[in-house]
């Protein structure tokens, strides 16, 4: 099992491309909550935080629940995810809650919320595969 601060350091190396993007706020077993800045490069037209930069934020989360429940392992990948939006969310930072509902030998099967900073209604709501591979 990995901490929030072990888990940013294995992201440094691993996913340089990410750094500055997400902070882990707390990271345990079967589940994580990771925060992004948001700032005019997450923005769509019309004004609000785009979809993609959501489903990236989700992805995001998992993965870190998945690093915090079997450790340092680069190689776990997303096999499906899908999401609803559910309402606009303000243009605060955006707020993940990853959790793990079932950790096997291959497979992570879990489900993220992504609420607008300052808590209120989710914003989204996605289900998460990842394979684990052992």
């Amino acid at each position: 099992m990995l901490s929030a601060a072990e888990i940013a350091a294995f992201l440094d190396v691993e996913f340089p491309q990410a750094q500055g993007m997400l902070e882990i706020e707390k990271a345990g077993p079967m589940h994580a909550r990771v925060r992004m800045p948001v700032d005019q490069s997450h923005l769509r037209p019309g004004g609000t935080i785009s979809g993609p930069t959501m489903f990236w934020l989700a992805d995001c989360a998992f993965y870190v629940a998945v690093l915090a429940s079997i450790g340092r392992e680069a190689q776990a990948v997303t096999t499906n995810m899908n999401i609803n939006f559910m309402r606009r969310p303000s243009l605060n930072d955006l707020v993940a809650e990853a959790r793990i509902l079932k950790l096997g030998r291959r497979l992570a099967v879990g489900d993220v919320t992504l609420f607008s900073e300052g808590g209120g209604e989710p914003v989204a709501h996605a289900t998460a595969t990842y394979a684990i591979p052992r």
